[in-house]
């Protein structure tokens, strides 16, 4: 193949797999720096890639009346004539975009169910390896074996925006998650808030509009005066800035633990029904993990988890000490 000159990364899952996707476009452009790179991905995350500066263009894929915008999304890439697609979504919809796409190549995964149509197929496997690692492999021959790192780049404005709230040390705590069994329970959040406020002169709670309530009422519930509730305030890139220089972030398996990997921020994450075997894990250079210590036949339960415990008692979550996710809270940067 002579050097592509032009890319499209499909990425249209859930907020952290965009941010892991982004370690595609970095070993793209660190190979082909004079190479167009697009980026298509769900209504709701494209706020992630504002201002990304190895990104030309990012396409949105409204999910909403599917069938005519998912016709309207293949019309636009056909128009542009890219040379190289990258599929990293395993499900139908973008295997027909792929089908379409009139790419030159098309890669992706063996697991979308239309992979037989592509250009070329790599094997997916959950565990092992991480997920940009596995990534990776849909690059490994236009680049090389080694995973970038994902980034975010959130701008001066980002920053500026968050400048206010950085007067002092601070953490970062981020207690909801899309599932709720990913969700350490909002009880272990208030006690480890009250045990673990003193080393800081504020604790933001971090989340979308949705999380508000949830985290007002740890808030409440802490009754420690320097908890500043933020959920629905920031943005995605103001809170990746925010997160970047608190003395720890404290997360679930969830998106903002993504954040934290791409601004190489300080990170605790608390693991309840899933483990970071799945490939989902943190990456930066500060970080720990946090699981229970007892031996639950139950756990894991499921790669996403469910809405609720499936056995009934959520012990994966319940038996996770204060203490081991406190100490963290003094690991240098």
């Amino acid at each position: 193949m002579d050097r592509p000159k032009s890319f499209l990364v499909i990425q249209t899952a859930f907020i952290g797999d965009v941010i892991l996707a982004t370690a595609i476009v970095e070993k793209i452009h660190q190979f082909y720096p004079d190479a167009t790179i697009d980026f298509l991905l769900r209504k709701g995350n494209e706020s992630l890639l504002v201002n990304h500066p190895f990104i030309r263009e990012v396409i949105v894929f409204d999910k909403q009346n599917k069938y005519r915008n998912l016709f309207l999304v293949i019309r636009k890439i056909r128009r542009t004539k890219y040379e190289v697609l990258l599929n990293v979504q395993r499900f139908a919809t973008t295997g027909i975009i792929t089908l379409f796409s009139g790419a030159k190549t098309k890669i992706g995964f063996d697991k979308n169910p239309l992979s037989v149509f592509f250009t070329s197929m790599v094997k997916h496997q959950v565990g092992q390896t991480h997920e940009i690692e596995r990534n990776q492999k849909l690059i490994e021959k236009l680049t090389d074996s080694k995973a970038a790192m994902p980034r975010l780049y959130p701008s001066s404005g980002d920053y500026d925006a968050v400048k206010v709230y950085q007067t002092s040390s601070y953490y970062c705590i981020a207690p909801t998650s899309v599932w709720f069994t990913k969700q350490w329970p909002a009880e272990k959040w208030i006690e480890l808030i009250q045990r673990n406020h003193k080393p800081v002169r504020s604790i933001f709670l971090l989340g979308a509009s949705s999380d508000h309530i949830v985290c007002e009422s740890i808030r409440l519930a802490s009754g420690v005066s320097s908890v500043i509730n933020l959920a629905g305030k920031l943005s995605f890139l103001q809170s990746a800035a925010l997160m970047k220089n608190a003395k720890m972030n404290f997360v679930n398996d969830s998106a903002p633990m993504h954040i934290a990997s791409a601004m190489n921020a300080p990170v605790t994450v608390i693991y309840c029904s899933t483990v970071p075997s799945f490939g989902f894990g943190p990456l930066s250079s500060n970080s720990t993990v946090i699981e229970t210590k007892e031996k639950l036949d139950c756990r894991p339960c499921g790669l996403h988890g469910f809405k609720d415990c499936p056995k009934g008692h959520f012990k994966c979550a319940q038996t996770i000490a204060i203490d081991s996710v406190a100490s963290t809270s003094s690991v240098a940067q």
